[in-house]
């Protein structure tokens, strides 16, 4: 009696594993995989055992997957309440209403300060009552290197928003927006700013709105027509240091504060006085480089890592030796992968879905109370962020928590997720090497989440 009682505990415990490799080994029969390489790997972290794995250590591209990592090493090694800090400082003597100085604002890798954040600087010039600042604006850019892109990035990928330059002064995520009426042949460009100008061709190719990139300049371009819809896009722009400074002139302007003398990138020297220090906790920022798969805040986050443990000018590769700490944590060589920068734009990063979900893993054994950010900075399929428009209508609806991942011929997918017998599932499922969209890879992706996601 007890030898059969025995066997049916065993054949109940690998009954369930095996019935799932089945179904997900049925998925990976699609004629998608005959060409399409996949990596894999399925992760019960309630009852801690390895599901499912298939080619788990073959390494691949993470593209944006790459911000698992930063991401992680940034909660574990930047700490949620580290400040990114963007400080105004001012020299000379105030006399009546004029400021017989200058003004510098020294950059510290916010990737999240927008226009509104001015009026902040703007505030603690006029409670000075300056209304004339009679010398220059500088910005202070020492905080990081001049390297304005990470190793790898492509040259076509500019001018694309997923491509923005880097910079210690960033600003509207270093592009700008347009918005195109095609019926009215109108054009607005936010901030309204004439640190770019809008050429309008008008003949009668299809819609392009591009920057002069091949020129370098902040010039955009809008050839052809579209008398159907309006168009709402975002180009990036060039030296957003400069980008930042001359925008905060014209805020200064709108804000009665006048400006006689030049705007520049120039190191802060002698003696200053701070006047206003506008902070960003990184705790604040993990959402939307998750959510939204901001590149921008991936690469200054690699910044800010690097900054902290090694000083300025903080570098990629400096911010990667932390990366490499945070491999060295879950108990894998670093040197067993490839990472170059921040976000995963470069084809030069290589993982393996093994790493990830070790990754994934050693937040919820060993740091619950950072997991509880990372688990909640990821995108909810079909809620927000990129899985807004995915996995709706399915179990793994307002469920799946888990980072994207896309470039020309890769797409990935790792993260979190609750069966319906209430177990806690971390996976990773890699794609690269196919040709055309991306859709058949998500949604395939999709269907292997729909069914993790009914395990009972």
């Amino acid at each position: 009696m007890k030898r059969i009682l025995f066997l049916s505990i065993i054949f109940f415990i690998s009954a369930y594993p095996q019935s799932l490799k089945s179904k997900l080994e049925n998925v990976l029969k699609d004629k998608f995989f005959e060409s399409c390489l996949i990596s894999m790997q399925v992760e019960d972290l309630t009852s801690n055992r390895t599901l499912y794995s298939k080619n788990e250590k073959i390494l691949l591209r993470p593209a944006s997957n790459m911000k698992v990592l930063t991401s992680a090493a940034g909660l574990l090694f930047l700490d949620p309440d580290y400040e990114f800090s963007t400080d105004l400082y001012y020299n000379g003597v105030v006399s009546n209403d004029t400021l017989f100085g200058d003004v510098y604002v020294v950059g510290g890798c916010d990737p999240d300060f927008v226009t509104k954040d001015f009026y902040y600087f703007a505030d603690a010039i006029k409670s000075l009552n300056i209304s004339v600042i009679f010398g220059s604006i500088y910005g202070d850019v020492t905080f990081k290197d001049s390297l304005y892109w990470g190793k790898g990035w492509m040259w076509d990928d500019d001018p694309s928003s997923d491509a923005p330059y880097l910079s210690a002064l960033n600003l509207n995520d270093n592009c700008v927006e347009i918005s195109f009426d095609g019926l009215k042949d109108s054009i607005f460009v936010s901030p309204n700013t004439k640190y770019v100008s809008v050429i309008r061709i008008k003949n009668q190719d299809k819609l392009n709105i591009d920057r002069n990139w091949f020129n370098r300049k902040n010039e955009i371009i809008i050839k052809g027509q579209n008398d159907y819809k309006k168009y709402n896009g975002k180009v990036n722009v060039l030296e957003p240091a400069k980008y930042f400074l001359n925008v905060f002139s014209e805020v200064l302007d709108s804000n009665n504060v006048k400006l006689i003398g030049d705007i520049k990138v120039k190191s802060l020297t002698g003696t200053a006085n701070l006047l206003y220090s506008f902070k960003r906790k990184y705790g604040d920022i993990i959402s939307n480089l998750n959510k939204t798969s901001d590149n921008l805040s991936a690469e200054m986050t690699l910044y800010a890592l690097s900054e902290k443990y090694f000083g300025k000018p903080a570098n990629a590769d400096s911010g990667i030796k932390i990366i490499d700490r945070l491999v060295d944590s879950v108990g894998l060589n670093p040197e067993d992968y490839r990472f170059v920068d921040g976000s995963g734009v470069s084809h030069y990063n290589v993982v393996s879905a093994e790493l990830l979900v070790n990754i994934l893993k050693y937040f919820y054994d060993k740091h619950p109370e950072l997991y509880e950010i990372l688990y909640n900075s990821f995108p909810i399929a079909g809620v927000d962020g990129t899985l807004e428009y995915r996995m709706r209508k399915t179990s793994a609806w307002n469920n799946v928590h888990a980072k994207t991942g896309t470039l020309t011929g890769v797409s990935t997918l790792s993260g979190y997720l609750t069966t319906k017998k209430n177990h806690l599932i971390a996976f990773s499922i890699l794609m690269q090497n196919y040709v055309g969209w991306s859709s058949k890879a998500k949604d395939l992706q999709d269907e292997i989440c729909r069914i993790l996601a009914e395990i009972k």
